[in-house]
């Protein structure tokens, strides 16, 4: 794994612990399901672009889908 990797990892899932956080105490779907992806995603992907692709989708994801 390499650096920018693990930076961006450790960006991803601190957002995405803000997002779970969010999304339980709010009861909202998207930002907790949105957020307990930002958090696995790093564990599963492990190409770097596909991963800041993914990664800015479910960030993006929550402004546009309301449920």
């Amino acid at each position: 794994m390499s650096t920018a990797a693990l930076l961006w990892s450790l960006v991803f899932g601190s957002i995405g612990f803000g997002f779970f956080l969010y999304g339980k105490k709010q009861h909202a779907v998207v930002p907790l399901v949105c957020g307990l992806g930002l958090m696995t995603l790093p564990y599963v992907v492990s190409n770097l672009l596909l991963l800041i692709t993914l990664g800015v989708t479910f960030i993006i994801l929550p402004y546009f889908v309301r449920i």
